[in-house]
């Protein structure tokens, strides 16, 4: 009718302009092309080699399309069916099958991990005693960050959580919140314990099989598809490929932490099941009520343990479900969750009341263009609001950059000039260990120190001054970090200190040492 009215007016010559404009503009929006562009910017003002976008809404997909290519420098291009590292999204899945085992009356949220884990300890026995399967999911349990144990190793699974008794808290039970992988890692043991199947089995058939995701894989040495990404990061305004059987493979140590792999044709079902109360082509993966405990906030979130973003986006609250962070934003709640692996990243959000989810996979390290994606996917295709903040975040984190940056410069002004180690070269070499944190072995090469960490990082120690040294990694995408040695009181090198973690140096009980090489 409107469109007649025009149509009448214009052969009557008596048509008001404004109309005729405001029909054309209608006639011409198209927020998906529009919001297409926005992204296509985005990914070259970022320097992003590869990125997938999916977006869905009201039950349907309304957005998927891949851009750039897999390894920079080559031309083979990213599509929807290309293969991302879904990281730390995967905690939500891993959250939902302990929601499935609820559902089946075979545990509860509230039962103590060590009615399913008998052998788990954590460093207080009272927090041991007292820890609920819900506990493992919302990092409250005091234990701070303790990811060397997988990303500095290469034990298993097991030896890993056997660790976990000798990490001191930093902070008291139930009390903060410091994110923390390897609880996930028990959770999904638990899920193995309950179900009487790996969990990398369980998330296959419960979930993947269901929902029909067939190129998705719940462990990175499952992913031999060529059609997947590879990971980057950006070193001094340079792109550079990252060495992908390093962090990659080793969290499959930590699985139900972070290991799952999957693309757009897959990740679209997942996300409308998660936006349909755990329903999707007339399957229900979880009842009604458990979803909604999966995404109902169970305790606060620190200003210092979110994203950098909220200096923008300025939200009232800040909370963490089971698996998901949640905050407001235009006076909406969002559940998401975010990803990051070496040279990897991904975002998984959702904006509940609008039935509008996004889910953004990259392949440059820590690139927080994924936030910038999922907000304009909310302002784009819900909220009515147009905003630019690519290039706010850009503007945003190329500052915290420039900070970290002053900061090194500033630890680097403290070292004391013209000093020498206090022992020979040779005095340093030898075996270190400790229960917690492995073994090192520092070694001669060319006349200069070499240290290997657990066998999985190793690096050349350049003197500092005194008895630190500067560890340069072999595997350049770790930086620098200090390495010290301790004398006792007889003058001989007692321990050795790695960016906090203290090993102590074992007796040479062949009498040969560890130099070598010229």
């Amino acid at each position: 009718m409107r469109t007649l009215y025009l149509f009448l007016l214009v052969i009557l010559g008596n048509v008001p302009q404004h109309a005729l404009v405001a029909q054309s503009r209608k006639a011409s929006v198209d927020p998906t092309g529009r919001f297409d562009r926005y992204v296509q910017q985005a990914v070259r003002d970022w320097q992003v080699p590869g990125l997938t976008v999916t977006v869905v809404k009201d039950g349907r997909v309304l957005f998927k399309k891949g851009y750039g290519v897999r390894e920079a420098g080559k031309t083979e291009p990213i599509n929807t069916e290309t293969l991302f590292a879904m990281a730390s999204t995967t905690k939500a899945m891993t959250a939902a099958c302990l929601g499935m085992l609820v559902d089946e009356g075979k545990l509860r949220w509230d039962d103590p991990v060590i009615n399913y884990l008998p052998d788990f300890q954590l460093y207080d026995p009272a927090v041991t005693r007292e820890l609920r399967v819900r506990d493992l999911l919302i990092h409250n349990t005091g234990v701070g960050n303790a990811d060397y144990l997988w990303t500095a190793m290469q034990i298993p699974s097991d030896e890993i959580l056997h660790r976990m008794r000798f990490v001191k808290p930093v902070y008291s039970f139930r009390s903060g919140f410091i994110y923390q992988n390897i609880m996930y890692l028990a959770a999904g043991k638990v899920v193995e314990k309950v179900s009487g199947m790996p969990w990398e089995t369980f998330i296959h058939k419960r979930i993947f099989e269901p929902l029909n995701m067939r190129r998705t894989q719940a462990l990175v040495r499952q992913v031999t598809d060529a059609n997947r990404a590879r990971p980057h990061i950006q070193i001094n305004d340079t792109i550079r490929l990252v060495d992908s059987r390093t962090e990659e493979e080793l969290v499959d140590a930590i699985g139900p932490a972070g290991s799952a792999w999957t693309c757009p044709d897959d990740i679209a079902a997942w996300m409308q099941c998660m936006l349909d109360s755990g329903r999707y082509g007339g399957k229900t993966l979880l009842k009604p009520a458990t979803w909604a405990e999966l995404l109902k906030p169970q305790t606060l979130v620190t200003d210092s343990q979110f994203y950098p973003t909220q200096q923008l986006t300025k939200p009232v609250w800040k909370t963490y479900g089971l698996g998901w962070f949640q905050h407001d934003y235009r006076g909406h709640r969002i559940n998401l969750h975010t990803g990051s692996l070496t040279g990897m990243i991904a975002i998984h959000a959702q904006l509940p009341d609008h039935k509008l989810a996004v889910y953004v996979q990259g392949n440059l390290d820590h690139t927080e263009l994924r936030h910038a994606i999922m907000y304009r996917a909310f302002d784009e295709f819900a909220l009515g609001v147009s905003h630019d903040w690519s290039t706010e975040f850009r503007q945003l984190y190329g500052g915290i950059r420039q900070r970290a940056k002053a900061a090194e410069r500033k630890a680097d002004s403290t070292r004391v000039r013209n000093t020498n180690p206090s022992l020979p070269l040779t005095a340093y070499v030898g075996s270190y260990n400790s229960p917690l944190y492995g073994n090192a072995t520092v070694t001669i090469k060319d006349s200069k120190l070499h240290i290997s960490i657990n066998n999985a990082m190793t690096g050349t120690l350049a003197h500092w001054h005194f008895d630190t040294f500067r560890l340069a990694y072999d595997q350049f995408w770790n930086g620098h970090d200090p390495v010290s040695f301790i004398l006792n009181s007889q003058g001989r090198v007692a321990r050795l200190n790695w960016n906090g973690a203290e090993l102590e140096k074992q007796p040479d009980v062949s009498g040969k040492g560890l130099a070598g090489g010229k």
